[in-house]
């Protein structure tokens, strides 16, 4: 017998409003918001102290050591809750100490302290010490530029910065950049016969050297353990409505946003994410990879902090975590749609894409496992799993209940395929930095895919009509417009830009998320546009294509060119317009044609030419490679054509700016062909390197 369907979430009566939805709540908790996993747990800090209660002596965190006479990582090596929280003080009155000798913050607490490497215990004891003391973690990463790294040292006010060895040689040659960096703490050893990280050339004897002499002061995590031992501080609990991180994230313009998450938003989120999670428990193990400078995987670590659970660390490679996941066997496994439908395509060409005996035996037994799934009569069976999925599972160590995707939307077909090839519960969410990482979850037994679930019980959540795009909450039959969530979640605001926090959160408090969405019938949640001309690829990188487009009109070869992206693709496409007076000879000297200006047919065939198109994407490389384009603003694959945007085609606005929606539904069917060249092309080159 099938099921009834899951409801998401209610609309709450009375709420509507001219140009709006009403509110809509979790079905299972509509009468209030979350606040936390249980009274009295409304900090960081209170998560661990209730983690450390249910779970002193169980693992907490683990890593795997690099042996330098091997060469190799041995097994993976835990701490204990207890051991954890006796380090995190010793490192947090460190910390302390180095302040009020060295690095001297005007401010008593609520100073800043840069956090600089990969996945590690040290990252994880540095945020939780903070916690401690009532100090505020700022994340650095480089993806974003060479100079993000600057700007947010110098825009979070950062004198201590925690950082990996690989990172440390980086940050000295900044040093005339960023004045007031006083301490740099390594989280590796700086002896020199200590074992090596990864991506670490340089010896802690030199390093030692090189940041005396630019007069910053330079000691390894194990030495500020060991000065918190000599001059231990008492713990400073923070309140809720202090600042726990500035996560910084992309801007439109380039220059990073910094958005202020406080305690109480992280005792909300954790709460809500616990609560989603039924089977949770202390016997559970997270493997972390997913990059804690971002709001995703640090929200998943916490979360299984709050129910007294475990954190493996990869090793900082993502080429060796599938190594790393078959030596820990974690439960738990969050991850993001690039890595996961990377993970399928390489099951799907060993089980359903396999010749003979073997491919035909897997496509029945996954057809199987789809339609029962569909049916709802869940995602596994007696037979087939026993032939052929329990062995697709041990990919993933063989134990793994729980995968949770984000950060960018995941395609359908291949999110119910992951469910019948791991056999277990694969739930998609939605959410942003200002809402602490999640703001609508899909539930354990779902059998649908495209929707990306309901509110989570910390949040509520509209939509608000966007009528220069035609979306409205009367639309039918699903009411549509951008999505406006609230709660205890909800970010304060931007780091000094009160300007960009105004335009974010309204006066009653809703955080305008600049995403379109529709709500249905079951209350959940579909994505369907974007309101601002910014997007997200699927490995979750996002775009500003007008800044790219930019970019590439200092070519003199062209004179239009609009840059498209798809949230279930990783690369650009886009459609040019060469400008006729310097293409045509360009192009002439190219082929050997003799193709004169004013000559539309001669033009339409140069356009349409092979050879033409690759050459004019070289020199279109030459012109991101010029400007520093980072990699995946690059367009990938172009289309060529003579007729110009314009007005009259509707393709431009009075203003002659590009009108987007119009361009994007007027070369939809050449982006797909764009898109499938690429992709096959693409995968070509792979199959002749293998």
């Amino acid at each position: 017998m099938t099921p009834p369907p899951t409801i998401y979430s209610i609309e709450l009566p009375n709420t509507r409003k001219p140009g709006q939805t009403g509110i809509y709540r979790n079905a299972k908790q509509p009468d209030f918001l979350t606040a936390s996993i249980s009274p009295g747990v409304n900090t960081l800090y209170d998560n661990f102290q209730y983690a450390l209660k249910i779970s002193r002596d169980r693992q907490c965190i683990a890593h795997r050591p690099f042996n330098k006479k091997t060469g190799q990582y041995e097994s993976f090596v835990w701490q204990t809750y207890k051991q954890v929280a006796e380090r995190v003080t010793d490192f947090g009155s460190g910390l302390i100490y180095l302040n009020d000798s060295i690095a001297k913050n005007p401010k008593k607490d609520q100073w800043t302290v840069g956090i600089y490497s990969n996945n590690r215990p040290e990252w994880f004891i540095t945020d939780t010490a903070n916690s401690s003391y009532s100090l505020i973690s700022v994340a650095l990463y480089d993806t974003l530029g060479p100079d993000t790294v600057e700007y947010v040292i110098n825009h979070a006010e950062i004198k201590i910065i925690v950082a990996g060895i690989n990172r440390i040689p980086g940050l000295i040659r900044l040093v005339n950049k960023i004045p007031g960096i006083k301490v740099i703490i390594s989280m590796d050893e700086l002896d020199d016969d200590a074992p090596a990280p990864i991506s670490s050339t340089t010896t802690g004897k030199v390093l030692k050297s090189w940041a005396q002499d630019k007069n910053i002061v330079l000691l390894d995590f194990l030495e500020v353990e060991k000065l918190g031992q000599q001059h231990p501080s008492k713990h400073n609990p923070p309140s809720p409505n202090d600042i726990a991180t500035i996560c910084y994230t992309s801007g439109t313009t380039g220059i990073p946003k910094g958005a202020i998450i406080t305690h109480r938003n992280f005792a909300g989120e954790v709460g809500a994410l616990k609560q989603s999670d039924e089977k949770a428990s202390p016997e559970d193990v997270l493997v972390s990879y997913l990059p804690l400078a971002h709001i995703y995987g640090r929200s998943a670590e916490l979360a299984v902090i709050s129910y007294g659970a475990s954190i493996g660390y990869f090793r900082g490679d993502v080429l060796t975590l599938i190594d790393d996941i078959a030596e820990l066997k974690p439960t738990l496994f969050p991850s993001v749609p690039r890595l996961l439908t990377r993970v399928f395509a390489k099951i799907q060409q060993a089980t359903v894409k396999a010749p003979g005996i073997k491919g035909s035996l897997s496509r029945n037994a996954v057809s199987t496992k789809l339609d029962r799934l569909e049916n709802g009569l869940g995602y596994t069976h007696p037979l087939w799993d026993r032939i052929l999925f329990n062995k697709i599972k041990q990919i993933l160590g063989g134990r793994v209940r729980l995968i949770h995707t984000g950060s960018a939307p995941i395609s359908p077909e291949i999110l119910q395929y992951l469910r019948v090839f791991f056999s277990c519960e694969v739930l998609e969410g939605y959410g942003q930095t200002e809402g602490v990482a999640c703001q609508t979850l899909s539930l354990a037994g779902e059998n649908k895919s495209g929707h990306v679930g309901g509110p989570i019980r910390c949040n509520e959540v509209k939509l608000v009509d966007v009528p220069n795009m035609n979306y409205f909450s009367t639309d039918k039959p699903l009411p549509r417009g951008e999505l406006c969530f609230r709660g205890s979640n909800s970010f304060p605001g931007y780091l000094k830009d009160e300007e960009k926090t105004k335009e974010t959160i309204d006066e009653e408090g809703w955080v305008h998320t600049g995403d379109i969405a529709s709500i249905d019938e079951r209350g959940s949640i579909i994505i369907i546009d974007r309101k601002k001309n910014i997007f997200k690829l699927s490995q979750g990188e996002y775009v500003a294509p007008e800044k790219i487009e930019n970019v590439y009109i200092n070519s003199n070869l062209i004179l239009q060119i609009f840059v498209h992206g798809d949230s279930l693709r990783n690369f650009l496409a886009a459609i040019v317009v060469p400008d006729p007076e310097t293409f045509v000879p360009w192009a002439n000297a190219l082929t050997g044609q003799n193709v004169s200006l004013g000559d539309e047919k001669g033009l339409e065939s140069l356009v349409k030419n092979d050879q033409v198109r690759k050459a004019f994407l070289k020199e279109m490389n030459q012109i991101g490679n010029e400007f520093k384009l980072r990699g995946f603003e690059f367009v990938k694959v172009i289309h060529l054509t003579h007729c110009p945007f314009s007005i009259e085609n509707n393709l431009l606005t009075p203003t002659l700016k590009l009108k987007r929606n119009d361009c994007r539904a007027h070369f939809s069917d050449i982006f797909e062909k764009l898109y499938i060249e690429y992709e096959s092309e693409t995968n070509s080159e792979v199959k002749a390197k293998l």
